[in-house]
């Protein structure tokens, strides 16, 4: 494997992506694979820190919610993010991989409170940092979290890990002729109305200038021939 053209980088997981086939919940097996696609970055020298999206969790009770106030709903799937940090420092653990999580809402028995001076140590120790509780605020979604918190990092890129190898011309399910980006400029994917990521995270990595990264992390060896400057995921620049 080639040497990291990223030093720091930002990894964006949906709760989803822990689900496996399961219909909901954390499957022991996928976590396990996920943890270890981020060991070989992190046995790179790469540093890593993970925003983790709460919705495998949250969709089994959110029938349930279906009325409640948005501000409820919302401090509901923040905590389901933190049960999702913690399985997956868990799995850190299990590979021989040091993690801390870091939370956005105060829950001190389970997780520190977000600071971002330790995390930044904790960065430059080696250590993956796993934020939970989103931005700690309602009516923000997991993906303006990993926007926010890429920035705050000084991260030279936010990669939004999912089950699809990178952006399409068209849903790639359906269209047998779509085509994957390899890069593309804000302004285009804007353009080609190509959901990229949250419109709040997207506007906000494009008036900072935070490159991002759509790749699949259940493709073996990906995020790390990313991280090493190969042909992986679709890249978003500011200019192509």
């Amino acid at each position: 494997m080639s040497a990291p053209v990223y030093k720091r980088i930002l990894l964006k997981l949906s709760g989803e992506a822990l689900m496996g086939d399961d219909s909901y919940g954390i499957n022991r097996d996928t976590i396990a694979r996920i943890a270890g696609e981020v060991k070989s970055v992190v046995d790179m020298g790469v540093q890593v820190a993970v925003v983790i999206g709460g919705g495998n969790i949250f969709r089994g009770v959110a029938p349930g919610a279906a009325g409640m106030d948005r501000a409820t709903a919302d401090y509901m799937g923040m905590l389901a993010t933190v049960m999702n940090a913690l399985a997956l420092q868990d799995a850190f653990r299990r590979v021989g991989v040091p993690s801390r999580v870091q939370s956005a809402l105060n829950i001190e028995q389970v997780a520190e409170p977000y600071i971002r001076g330790k995390a930044l140590r904790y960065l430059e120790e080696g250590t993956v940092v796993i934020f939970g509780a989103g931005t700690g605020n309602p009516f923000f979604t997991t993906d303006t979290a990993a926007a926010l918190r890429g920035m705050e990092m000084n991260a030279d890129i936010v990669v939004k890990a999912t089950k699809v190898d990178g952006v399409y011309s068209a849903d790639p399910k359906k269209d047998p002729a779509a085509t994957r980006y390899q890069r593309l400029s804000f302004d285009e994917a804007i353009q080609k109305d190509l959901k990229v990521m949250d419109a709040t995270a997207f506007t906000l990595c494009r008036d900072q200038n935070m490159p991002l990264a759509v790749l699949s992390i259940f493709k073996t060896g990906a995020l790390a021939r990313f991280v090493a400057g190969e042909d992986e995921g679709t890249l978003v620049l500011a200019q192509c």
